[in-house]
């Protein structure tokens, strides 16, 4: 496909080749991820949740054919770990050769590219499939807007914020490999992409700056109460495709129903309690500010009470308009 639009794929072959195989392993526990040995003499043996299966990745040399049998992975299992376990099946099982890559545009025309088709990364980390689903999040919303009405200049926006995320991301593959290769391999918070964010993006109104939550950030979970009492959490309040804005005993009646947004005013008076505080913490927020969350559940703005005004105009440019 890439090839067809014309679209570059530059980046580097890694010179690592290794195996990936899920299979039914016995005389091993499932309470956690086992690794035995280093550099090219090690392997990986992670139980799959939900399921009866391991997978079973490790290096292997980078010439040859490599034999995925039940068989061939028992004899490889025993010989890196020293232990009498035995592959009794084999699901699935691949040899590949890693490589770090980004393709040069995201989107041709009507096409976009997502995932692997944008880019690939060595596993080290766990960085491909957290960085494809949050590319197809962010492309699917968008896409969503569009088809209801919303300008096609949103849809700039996809390869704008996602694209530079994935090269931030296969740099840190590629540095988690080379602690691999050494042996030394630790998986920090940035593989958990919590602090990712948008905060150059074209949809993120920066209208202060200091502590709290900003413009592109992540939204930020906190406990809080139902207007009856239940407790319930922010994020439980953001799942779904729709857009949230919050008001902090704010007036209700200064945004008009919208489709596709879900309004919720936390304090008195409101339908959500914030007894504990917790949300003005998270957000450095006060009363009369406005918080605007992105259905991917990242901040496109937060404003005062005199800036109203500002996120009506933005949800209109999003396609979110006041209902008739």
């Amino acid at each position: 496909m890439r090839h067809a639009l014309g679209v570059d794929f530059p980046g580097k072959t890694l010179g690592v080749r290794a195996i990936v195989a899920d299979v039914v392993l016995e005389g091993i526990g499932r309470d956690a991820w086992h690794r035995f040995g280093s550099e090219m003499g090690q392997i990986m043996l992670c139980p799959l949740a939900g399921t009866e299966l391991f997978q079973v990745q490790g290096p292997v040399p980078q010439e040859g054919d490599v034999d995925l049998s039940a068989d061939a992975l028992t004899a490889l299992v025993r010989k890196r770990t020293g232990r009498d376990f035995m592959v009794r099946s084999v699901t699935w099982a691949s040899a590949y050769s890693m490589n770090a890559r980004l393709a040069g545009r995201y989107q041709i025309g009507r096409v976009f590219l997502a995932g692997d088709a944008a880019h690939t990364h060595p596993p080290t980390g766990g960085q491909g499939l957290n960085t494809s689903v949050q590319d197809s999040y962010n492309l699917g919303w968008k896409l969503a807007a569009v088809l209801r009405g919303a300008p096609q200049k949103l849809l700039a926006t996809y390869e704008a914020e996602r694209r530079p995320i994935a090269a931030g991301m296969l740099g840190l593959a590629t540095r988690l490999l080379d602690e691999v290769k050494r042996g030394a391999m630790r998986r920090g918070r940035a593989t958990r992409q919590i602090d990712l964010g948008y905060p150059d993006s074209s949809l993120a109104l920066h209208m202060r700056s200091g502590q709290g939550a900003q413009a592109g950030d992540r939204a930020r979970d906190a406990p809080v109460r139902g207007a009856a009492g239940q407790p319930t959490r922010l994020f439980s309040l953001f799942r779904g495709p729709h857009w949230t804005l919050l008001g902090c005993e704010a007036d209700r009646a200064a945004v008009a129903p919208r489709p596709d947004l879900h309004v919720h005013i936390i304090g008195r008076r409101g339908d959500i309690e914030d007894d504990g505080g917790h949300f003005r913490d998270a957000y450095g927020v006060s009363r009369g500010d406005w918080v605007l969350v992105r259905p991917d559940g990242y901040v496109g703005a937060v404003v005062g009470a005199d800036s109203v005004p500002l996120i009506k105009q933005y949800l209109a440019e999003v396609g979110i308009t006041a209902s008739q």
